[in-house]
């Protein structure tokens, strides 16, 4: 049984649904369960849905829903021909219950109302290939992960219940296998046990495929992409990248904890303590070998792997009566980031003051600032980036470097990070 995942840029245009339809069906004897993402830039679509429906803006985001489910229907006539297929009632429901979140009053935190409303791509992506395969010959049945993926209530960037999602796959998913071969289901959400939407943290569908490849035992996993497989470095980022054959799990998840976009941060831990191999593969080109990520691979013969964060901020936090940020105040703060999910990308402890780089979050960053005000002076830097270079070779980070102005750098053994450009400071 092999578990495969396509993203959002698979499913584009009506051309691309159909050719991931063409390499499903040249796996004829394979048991597939296929992990689906939110077609195109949907996600992002409904995020600013949430944000005006949280904002009272309620006439806006009804506005951009509505546009959503026009451009969803419409890829649904080009595939179907037709408006007579159960489809159509089953996006109907779908939008019907974003369209009951958008009647309410927030009254709630904004992660749960983001939850309640973006977790719907998925659920029009995977419908919608659901039925053109079915229509076009590809038998499968369709599964609504919410039934599956038990988790807490951390909305936004919620945690797996692995017991009962086991339970789950045993009693939903595994007898699905003895009628079809192919099962879709969504990426990225889950649900609670009181049956609240939730979704497992941005990009969260690699990590979806991951845990039903750890819960069936899958033979393997593949994320369909639109590059040849991994490369050292992002290629819309950085030119001349070179392509990587195979790298082991411990490689890939330092890559993706420093912010390389290729695979989400969480994916890897489910595939290697089953060792599952993963496969990055082109769904441009099937044939393309891609890049295998297993146990056991040689660091030497890897490349300088090179991971570059744009949008970040340097925070520091002076205290104001110059007492000294021993581990008692370090522990003060971190409590007050983990309690606020803000996600420390690199840091530095001086005497009097504390400095960490962060995602550039704007909501997240006032709160920080509100909690933190009474006993610390903030300053920050916006619009910086944050380079990494693991196994530098030749002058490469220099050359990376070059022209930039430092902020911030650590260096160890075998990665550098470096905090560059210097905007205006803000003083809060």
């Amino acid at each position: 049984m092999k578990v495969f995942k396509f993203g959002g840029a698979s499913l584009e245009s009506i051309e691309r649904i159909k050719h991931v339809g063409e390499i499903v069906q040249s796996f004829p004897e394979d048991k597939i369960l296929i992990v689906i993402s939110a077609m195109g830039k949907t996600t992002n679509d409904l995020e600013k849905v949430a944000q005006h429906f949280y904002m009272r803006k309620r006439e806006i985001a009804a506005q951009l829903l509505f546009n959503i489910e026009q451009q969803h229907l419409l890829i649904a006539e080009q595939l179907l021909g037709n408006k007579t297929n159960a489809l159509f009632g089953q996006l109907q429901e779908f939008f019907t219950e974003a369209e009951w979140t958008l009647g309410e009053k927030p009254l709630r935190p904004y992660d749960y109302y983001y939850d309640q409303l973006v977790g719907l791509g998925e659920l029009l992506s995977t419908a919608i290939v659901s039925a053109y395969f079915n229509q076009a010959g590809l038998n499968n049945v369709w599964l609504d992960v919410r039934d599956v993926f038990r988790t807490d209530s951390t909305f936004r960037d919620a945690n797996i219940d692995w017991e009962v999602t086991q339970r789950n796959v045993n009693e939903k998913v595994k007898p699905l296998f003895n009628t079809t071969n192919v099962i879709i289901t969504q990426g990225f959400i889950g649900s609670t046990d009181q049956n609240e939407s939730v979704t497992l943290g941005r990009e969260g569908s690699d990590f979806s495929a991951a845990v039903f490849a750890n819960l069936l035992d899958a033979e393997s996993q593949t994320i369909w992409k639109d590059v040849e497989g991994l490369k050292n470095a992002d290629p819309k980022l950085f030119p001349n990248t070179i392509n990587i054959p195979e790298i082991s799990f411990s490689e890939v998840i330092e890559m993706a904890y420093y912010g390389a976009q290729v695979i989400h941060p969480k994916t890897i831990k489910p595939l290697q303590n089953k060792d599952i191999p993963l496969y990055v593969k082109c769904f441009l080109d099937k044939n393309l070998p891609g890049t295998v990520i297993k146990e056991n691979v040689d660091v030497a013969q890897l490349p300088p792997l090179i991971v570059l964060k744009k949008n970040q901020v340097l925070l520091t936090i002076t205290s104001k009566d110059f007492g000294f940020i021993t581990e008692d105040k370090i522990s003060d703060i971190y409590d007050i980031f983990h309690a606020l999910k803000i996600k420390i990308n690199l840091m530095q402890n001086a005497a009097i003051s504390f400095s960490c780089c962060i995602d550039n979050t704007p909501e997240k960053i006032e709160q920080l600032i509100k909690t933190l005000h009474n006993h610390y002076k903030i300053t920050y830097n916006e619009g910086l980036e944050l380079l990494t270079v693991r196994y530098n070779k030749n002058g490469l980070l220099e050359e990376l470097a070059k022209g930039k102005t430092i902020l911030l750098e650590q260096r160890a053994l075998q990665t550098t990070q470096l905090l560059m450009k210097q905007p205006s400071e803000q003083t809060i």
